[in-house]
């Protein structure tokens, strides 16, 4: 089983070598590990996101952000990353992460959580979906649902 626990400022440096071996594996824009390592420190110290890692290494890791909805006034949580390191795919360390992440989410007070990812990454498709995870709107025959971003 693999172990969660919760990142603190000081594994700052490990949570950006794993955002920048992310992005860099996608080929997303990664503004390196030093300006990620002193952003993800600010936020952790701050609060305004939560880590999740996963094994020593950390061989993964979970992010998550909150907001408060207009319709529930509640929390709504955002998995705003989840990254498994390429060897270690299949294990089910991501499965065991987004779990954790929805617990995490629930005893902050979130009543819903929400996340993106590509069309063409099936393997989280299949493990979203298989966690109840939905792309319909309102119903399971609803319209598909859409998430858009644009630089500003």
């Amino acid at each position: 089983m693999t172990e969660i626990r919760l990142a603190t400022p000081d594994d700052a440096p490990a949570v950006a070598r794993l955002l920048h071996d992310f992005n860099t594996e996608y080929d997303d824009f990664t503004p390196g590990v030093e300006a990620l390592t002193r952003n993800a420190r600010e936020m952790l110290v701050d609060g305004d996101m939560i880590v999740l890692l996963a094994g020593d290494g950390p061989d993964g890791f979970a992010e998550l952000r909150f907001r408060k909805s207009v319709w529930t006034a509640k929390l709504d949580a955002y998995l705003e990353e989840l990254y498994v390191v390429p060897a270690l795919r299949g294990q089910g360390i991501g499965r065991v992460l987004l779990r954790e992440a929805m617990d995490v989410a629930r005893a902050e007070g979130a009543v819903n959580i929400e996340l993106g990812t590509s069309e063409d990454d099936e393997a989280a498709r299949a493990l979203y979906e298989s966690e109840g995870f939905t792309n319909r709107e309102g119903r399971p025959d609803g319209p598909v649902m859409f998430f858009y971003e644009r630089a500003l």
